[in-house]
């Protein structure tokens, strides 16, 4: 596992995810909000944003966390693993309410806590009908990848401590 890629509806826990992992492992973690968006909550172009998937992507090592449709395919050939946080849509209304009003380090501007944006919510709200299937289909395109699908934030976690109890063991000793 050195090139990474995590998706999963919004408010899954992909950027929280993504933190922990990169914190175990070390590879660079490239979240994708951070380099789509501006402070001012513009964008840069499709383009511009395959491009640095493209510099990311020729690098040794990373993580890229988060969906962007657009280009889940080119991130999904350049990585050999894919993380998918599969989670049931009460899971994930719950992550993006609760982070409302809070600085987070994968975004550049705070959400404000009182603003809630109607379109967002129900394109989380509809994810598992409308998103979700793409995306295994997606996967399906790249067997050849090490997937790992997780439907909770308690196996997630689980992964992420027995990866952590594997890291601060050290390598295996060669008898």
């Amino acid at each position: 596992m050195k090139k990474v890629i995590v998706i999963g509806c919004p408010g899954s826990g992909k950027s929280v995810f993504s933190r922990a992992l990169h914190e175990i492992t070390g590879l660079p973690l490239y979240p994708l909000d951070l380099l789509r968006w501006r402070a001012d909550r513009t964008f840069i172009s499709r383009e511009e944003m395959i491009e640095k998937i493209h510099e990311i992507g020729a690098t040794d090592a990373w993580i890229m966390d988060g969906n962007y449709g657009a280009t889940m395919e080119l991130r999904m050939a350049l990585c050999d693993t894919i993380i998918f946080l599969d989670y049931p849509t009460e899971v994930c209304l719950e992550g993006v309410l609760a982070r409302r009003g809070t600085a987070r380090p994968d975004l550049p501007w705070v959400e404000p806590a009182d603003e809630i944006d109607p379109e967002f919510l129900d394109s989380v709200q509809n994810y598992n009908a409308d998103n979700r299937p793409l995306v295994l289909e997606r996967m399906k395109k790249f067997a050849d990848k090490e997937t790992i699908v997780f439907r909770s934030r308690a196996d997630a976690d689980r992964f992420l401590e027995t990866l952590r109890e594997r890291q601060s063991a050290g390598p295996p000793s060669g008898d």
